[in-house]
């Protein structure tokens, strides 16, 4: 497998964009997720990608493949540069601050997570055991003054199917609080909530308010019958059970007392909201057609479910202590991969098995970046090395367990294996539990490099032979050092090393997949 080439560095920012471009550096992106529907935001404070119902469903905000795409942005008027931004610390929560000529204000981005959802009736979605939450399916924005007086601005403009179809909107009620919005041929509707008084211009809710000291006002974007807040009191009790949850889920790992444990956390929280919590499917990036090379056309959509990205991920996870996330896939594998059916090398994260490709052409492409893809046409290829990725997930999952697997005939994933090494003379040194056991003792000290501190964003996980995803566009540096190799003939020593590097580094989000995967052919897997 040859190794991709490595990302130019991109030119200066001005602005929040690359040397004045329209669009942000990929890695100025902010990744929010709520395990079903990921969002990314860009500096200026717009949400530039989101897709509904889940992570691979069609675009209601697409700006960052095409300007005229949609967007939704909370900022002061006339600004595009943040003071800072951070997440939240063990959360999936950005914090954006605004110094303005006027005032000081601090907002709050979420995709919130509640209670269970569905006791009266059973989820169409969800086929794995439930637990105590559930996705609320809301995009919650939060401001609040802290100093002197600022002029926010509120602009949602969605456009529907990737940006094909336009909304009009209407109110929901006979005040201003409330809005929806439709698109002709969409069954989907887009509800808007505020504190705020809204108003329409066409295709866009906008609304604007100046925000003294101690105010403050939220707005939130739904997409199913799951209520929206109803007050800004309402608002911050959800993000907080939202804050709970993440922090709960992260204090079920293992991390060094150690400047690097940062790096750790967000590590595993990036990969943690790629898992699509209804199937226990890892997806290996949010986004589509993030060119490998600027301007290039190996432009390929990563929403979907590859065994050996997905396995990487378990290892990286599991070096950390988290053994959840390899029994849920176990058993996503047993519903696409048991029966007469051949193991695919990808599924669709609801279990489909055919994908088909097809382009976007409307859709200019990230920095003219062509074409766009949807779909993913390498999903019938034959790539024998799935056989070893997949039985390093077996054994993560067996690892914890009292019992050898069961349904997914572990004897035909090894029967099919071995056949492959009969007939074909292939050879495939998997990853053995010595292996592992070095993983994840060696993990968290090896690493020689920390990525710098700032805003971590979406990274593509699609990284060949490492155990964590690494950045594909790191922040502040083109380092991309981490070498692909076959993750069936990684050795000890260099898993161990590629695997310390990746899981000490900062993961960035949606990033262009070229420099962590090797892709050979058509359809970049």
């Amino acid at each position: 497998m040859t190794q991709s080439p490595r990302t130019a560095p991109q030119p200066a920012s001005l602005n929040g964009t690359i040397a004045g471009s329209p669009y942000p550096p990929i890695a100025d992106y902010a990744f929010l997720s709520d395990c079903e529907v990921s969002a990314l935001i860009a500096p200026s404070g717009r949400v530039e990608w989101m897709c509904v119902p889940r992570m691979d469903g069609p675009s209601i905000f697409g700006a960052m493949l095409d300007r005229d795409a949609g967007g939704f942005r909370v900022s002061p008027a006339g600004q595009r540069v943040p003071t800072g931004r951070r997440y939240l610390p063990g959360t999936m929560i950005l914090e954006t601050t605004w110094g303005t000529s006027t005032g000081w204000v601090v907002c709050h981005d979420v995709l919130l997570i509640g209670p269970w959802h569905h006791d009266k009736e059973r989820s169409q979605t969800h086929r794995r055991s439930p637990t105590d939450t559930d996705a609320d399916h809301v995009l919650l924005r939060m401001m609040r003054c802290i100093n002197g007086q600022v002029e926010m601005h509120v602009e949602c403009e969605p456009r529907l199917d990737y940006g094909r179809r336009p909304v009009t909107w209407a109110y929901a009620d006979e005040g201003y609080s409330h809005g929806i919005a439709r698109a002709e041929g969409e069954q989907i509707e887009l509800r808007l909530s505020t504190d705020l008084r809204l108003g329409f211009e066409g295709g866009r809710a906008r609304a604007r308010t100046t925000l003294r000291e101690g105010d403050s006002a939220f707005v939130a974007l739904t997409w199913t019958e799951h209520e929206a807040p109803t007050s800004y009191d309402d608002a911050y009790r959800r993000m907080d059970f939202t804050a709970d949850f993440w922090h709960d889920w992260l204090s079920h790992g293992t991390f060094p007392d150690h400047p690097w444990r940062q790096y750790l956390e967000r590590s595993a929280l990036t990969l943690k909201g790629l898992t699509y919590a209804p199937t226990g499917a890892m997806c290996a990036a949010a986004t589509t057609s993030l060119p490998e090379a600027p301007g290039g056309e190996r432009n390929w959509d990563y929403r979907y479910s590859w065994i050996r990205d997905s396995t990487f991920m378990l290892w990286g996870l599991y070096s950390l202590g988290f053994a959840q996330e390899a029994g849920d896939y176990y058993y996503f594998i047993e519903d696409v991969a048991s029966g007469d059916r051949d193991l695919q090398i990808m599924y669709g994260i609801g279990g489909e098995h055919e994908l088909p490709e097809s382009t976007l052409d409307h859709l200019e492409g990230y920095e003219h970046a062509k074409p766009v893809r949807i779909g993913n046409g390498a999903y019938n290829q034959d790539q024998h090395d799935v056989w070893g990725a997949l039985l390093d997930s077996f054994y993560i999952h067996t690892k914890n367990r009292d019992q050898l697997l069961t349904r997914v005939s572990f004897t035909t994933v090894l029967g099919g294996a071995l056949a492959l090494v009969a007939t074909a003379g292939v050879s495939y040194g998997l990853a053995s539990a010595t292996t592992a056991a070095t993983v994840s003792a060696d993990a968290a000290t090896s690493a020689s490099t920390a990525a710098p501190v700032g805003v971590t964003t979406v990274a593509s996980t699609a990284a060949a032979g490492t155990v964590a995803s690494t950045t594909a566009a790191t922040t502040g540096s083109d380092d991309t050092t981490a070498t692909p190799t076959s993750a069936s003939s990684t050795s000890a020593s260099s898993t161990t090393t590629t695997a310390a590097k990746a899981a000490t580094t900062t993961v960035t989000v949606a990033s262009a997949p070229s420099t962590t995967r090797a892709a050979a052919t058509s359809g970049g897997s």
